[in-house]
């Protein structure tokens, strides 16, 4: 007497089978969503350094601004003027406090 093995499951194990095949495809796709959300949450986003490179261009101009403000201020002929009187008067208070206090002594 020959027996012959075949690897097709019975018909009343068709079912079971295909409910675990599909609870299986299920949970690795779950868990794949899962991996892909978390890796785009810790990747920038595009979005992102978008909005940090204009805020450092907007934070170098502003620098750069302030420097060609302050380089005008000290071409002015005015406001060099004004400095010139401001550090005279400067100088001049300075020698009559030292005289009065060379006449107090």
């Amino acid at each position: 007497m020959k027996t012959t093995r075949t690897h097709k499951a019975s018909r009343n194990q068709t079912p079971l089978l295909v409910s675990v095949a599909e609870s299986i495809g299920s949970t690795l796709g779950s868990i794949a969503a899962k991996a892909d959300a978390a890796q785009k949450a810790m990747s920038r986003s595009h979005v992102l350094g978008k909005f940090e490179r204009e805020g450092k261009k907007l934070v170098r101009t502003g620098k750069s601004a302030g420097r060609k403000a302050a380089r005008n201020l000290a071409k002015n002929k005015t406001v060099r003027k004004a400095r010139r009187t401001l550090r005279r008067a400067t100088t001049a208070a300075k020698r009559a406090g030292s005289r009065r206090g060379k006449a107090r002594k």
